[in-house]
């Protein structure tokens, strides 16, 4: 199948992605060379970022292979958990605070890879230093020294309201919409835009709060995405594993 050539994925972007819809996620690195030919990346450019990523300790190599290593497991696992959309019954009006510590000597850096941390855990910056969110999901953010959680009630809010002031609710649901019907009307799409596509649904995944059904608009999308998603995603697998020229592992 001819590919449309494709340069806005760099070679790093494409080899990440390729591992990170990978279950496990290792392969030859003959197969993460054929990833990067759909966006006319180079073999050369694919094996030298692979080096920069054994450095920077994202990879590992592996008799001939390349997986995944590092936070990049831990990524690789919120993907996972985003798309099955895994939480727990919420117990109304129960809510988990993270607090953070004022001062100190933290770094610019610091501050903001903590942000990352809690963002990536679905809380939302209420104020400066007080995140929250519904105590709904299985995990809880890591301990942190410079961090206190808590649970409790908000007792004088409207828990619906709240929410809807916390995340773009609104906007996350026009952008799902939009996937599915970029899902519905991709059919049998060029390999490289599936894997655009992929990536980009993968993502917003991500970004859904995974809020209880109580505080969710009656018309969220979110479970309608990941069902158009998971078939769409087996019949795409198949012919990547076909390009890749790999056995299907049925996975």
């Amino acid at each position: 199948m001819s590919q449309p050539r494709n340069t806005a994925l760099s070679a790093r972007s494409v080899v990440l992605s390729t591992l990170l819809g990978t279950k496990p996620p290792v392969l030859p690195v003959r197969v993460l060379v054929r990833s990067g030919e759909l966006f006319g990346i180079a073999e050369g450019t694919i094996r030298t970022a692979l080096s920069r990523m054994v450095a920077a300790g994202e990879v590992e190599p592996e008799d001939g292979s390349y997986r995944l290593a590092g936070r990049l497991l831990d990524r690789q696992a919120r993907q996972e958990a985003s798309r099955r959309a895994e939480t727990k019954p919420w117990r109304g009006r129960q809510w988990r605070f993270v607090i953070v510590a004022a001062g100190g000597s933290r770094s610019a850096g610091d501050r903001a890879e903590l942000r990352d941390t809690l963002r990536a855990h679905r809380l939302a910056e209420l104020r400066e230093g007080v995140w929250l969110r519904p105590d709904n999901l299985r995990t809880a953010p890591p301990p942190h020294p410079h961090c206190m959680q808590l649970e409790g009630r908000l007792e004088e809010e409207d828990d619906a309201a709240l929410a809807a002031r916390l995340w773009d609710l609104h906007g996350w649901a026009s952008r799902a919409r939009d996937l599915r019907e970029e899902l519905a009307a991709s059919g049998e799409p060029h390999l490289a835009a599936g894997f655009v596509l992929s990536a980009a649904v993968l993502r917003h995944f991500q970004a859904d709060p995974l809020l209880p059904p109580e505080l969710l608009p009656d018309d969220w999308p979110g479970p309608a995405l990941r069902e158009d998603y998971a078939a769409w995603d087996r019949a795409y697998r198949a012919l990547l594993r076909d390009w890749w020229k790999l056995p299907d592992s049925g996975g």
